[in-house]
């Protein structure tokens, strides 16, 4: 009885690696939809924080959606991961193994009327956690 106890709240508790990367996503639209850009930014791998600094992402962030757009949050869904192999965020930087693609709509509804932006966000562990890349590939 205590053995399927046990059983029962590993697969309860413990989740496969696409679902923690997901879970990442996840959390890093929560921080977007709240406006809370400092702590998204904290989400992103190195190869994206070297891309833009912190103050630089807070401000055009907020600039972009809330300022043009005229909304002040937006709606999103999360799509089902899928596992890539050898995959880089540019051709400058570093190929990346065990890296997940998550497909993600935002729904913004502001001036410009109702509009999705559909983007494929990647997640890849660095230092033993999960971190966001976007594809800079052309």
């Amino acid at each position: 009885m205590v053995l399927v106890l046990i059983i029962v709240l590993f697969f309860t508790f413990s989740r496969s690696p696409g679902e923690e990367a997901k879970k990442t996503v996840e959390l890093f639209y929560e921080y977007e939809q709240q406006g809370d850009f400092a702590q998204s930014w904290e989400l992103f791998h190195t190869d994206m924080k070297d891309k833009f600094s912190k103050g630089h992402y807070i401000q055009d962030r907020a600039h972009v959606f809330m300022n043009h757009f005229d909304v002040t949050t937006f709606a999103y869904t999360v799509g089902e991961t899928e596992e890539m192999e050898n995959w880089q965020m540019d051709k400058d930087t570093s190929e990346l193994n065990d890296v997940y693609k998550v497909n993600v709509i935002q729904t913004f509804k502001g001036k410009y009327g109702h509009f999705d932006i559909s983007q494929d966000v990647y997640v890849s562990k660095e230092n033993d956690e999960w971190k966001v890349l976007w594809d800079y590939n052309k």
